[in-house]
């Protein structure tokens, strides 16, 4: 029973999570793109420095930016803040449920570092943190005035981070504490700079003074910074689902080459965006995104190795044999009934406990056997000699 109510509880955080999650980023991309569309009034009035003429459902919108603020406030004045507040808290919730309470399943890998359940949990906290910390310092300092720089400095310690994460954690557990330290700096952003820049502008009006600009444009350069996180967080959320890039022998390498892909996707469009200011936008952030994406995708395709001479070829092992080994290092998860403590169900529905279905999974459980990352933390103690010869029976055609 608690295992199937953690498989609810699961279920739930990860829909609530997705919803606010589209809502947030929605928000986020639609700001951006308005933002970069603003075009000066035709008729220019003071305090106005652009509007947006859109058609959408039936009917014209007509967007105007008053930098820093009407002279009257209008009510109601709508906020953006709930949807990151609640993606991150559902964020959250999830990365305790399945990667705290489960660490020995979803988040340690003996086989990569062997630490403790306590440590491996104060390390993955210690990276949210710190990763807000170290970031929220480097903006505040002289380096933040200079973006070029900012961006080189970051990228040098947010590949770092990934290359750390990856020589402590499981790929999985180091992937999405990747995405949660990237999407944890981009909520605080919107608590701890975006809304007391947009607090400013009210209390200022509220008071009839001129607003202080530097909070603005504080807030205008974390929402920057939020945009090209984006996509690689989004990465690291659907990750789980593809062992073939967590479980890399380099999966630092992989998760460092799709986060600078997707960045620098984000920047071309964003880029895009000006083409009205700036002229015909240059196609090498994109170019050099798509070729990253396809260059990980070329490196981890599979491929068969040629004998090497003299080397000795484990043995193609009878059915009987893969049937044994398969009902006890697998099966205890992937069947109608797992036993496996914490298993309400066969993870993601495949089942191995007969013939047939052992059989329809061959290609994904080879992906998994070559990339270690099955058994799951490895919690049936699979040998490496299991491993290679369930491996030496798919690739001789899985004879029966």
């Amino acid at each position: 029973m608690e295992a199937y109510l953690l498989d609810w509880l699961n279920l739930l955080a990860r829909w609530l999570h997705l919803i606010v999650g589209i809502a947030w980023i929605g928000a986020s991309f639609y700001f951006v793109w308005l933002d970069n569309h603003l075009l000066p009034l035709k008729s220019p009035q003071a305090g106005i420095s652009g509007e947006l003429w859109a058609v959408h459902g039936g009917g014209f919108y007509n967007a105007r930016k008053y930098p820093l603020g009407p002279d009257v406030l209008p009510e109601p004045l709508h906020w953006f803040k709930w949807e990151a507040y609640t993606t991150w808290m559902s964020g959250f919730f999830l990365l305790c449920l399945v990667y705290y309470v489960s660490a020995d399943a979803y988040l340690i890998d003996r086989s990569v570092a062997d630490i403790g359940r306590g440590a491996a949990i104060a390390i993955g906290l210690g990276t949210l943190a710190g990763g807000w910390i170290v970031y929220d310092l480097l903006c505040r300092s002289p380096l933040g005035a200079n973006e070029r720089g900012l961006a080189a400095v970051l990228a040098v310690l947010v590949g770092a981070a990934a290359f750390g994460l990856c020589h402590v954690f499981s790929g999985r557990g180091a992937f999405i504490h990747f995405g949660a330290m990237l999407g944890t700096i981009m909520v605080a952003n919107v608590f701890f700079v975006i809304m007391p820049g947009q607090r400013e502008l009210v209390r200022a009006r509220e008071e009839g003074r001129s607003p202080d600009p530097q909070p603005a444009v504080r807030a205008k350069q974390r929402s920057v910074h939020n945009t090209y996180f984006t996509l690689p967080v989004l990465f690291t959320m659907i990750s789980n689902h593809y062992a073939g890039t967590y479980g890399a022998t380099y999966n630092w390498a992989v998760l460092i080459a799709m986060a600078v892909g997707g960045a620098m996707i984000r920047t071309w469009f964003v880029a895009r965006h000006k083409e009205h200011v700036t002229g015909p936008t240059s196609p090498w952030p994109l170019v050099i995104g798509v070729v990253l994406l396809a260059g990980v995708a070329a490196v981890l395709a599979p491929r068969s190795s040629p004998p090497v001479a003299g080397a000795v070829q484990p043995a193609v092992a009878d059915f009987a044999r893969v049937q044994a080994v398969i009902a006890q290092r697998c099966v205890t998860c992937h069947s109608d009934k797992p036993t496996q403590p914490g298993f309400a169900a066969a993870p993601k529905g495949v089942m191995l406990d007969t013939p047939e279905r052992l059989r329809s999974h061959l290609p994904m459980v080879r992906q998994q056997l070559a990339t270690r990352v099955m058994p799951i933390g490895n919690l049936t103690a699979m040998t490496d000699a299991e491993r290679a010869e369930l491996i030496a029976w798919i690739d001789a055609g899985a004879p029966q």
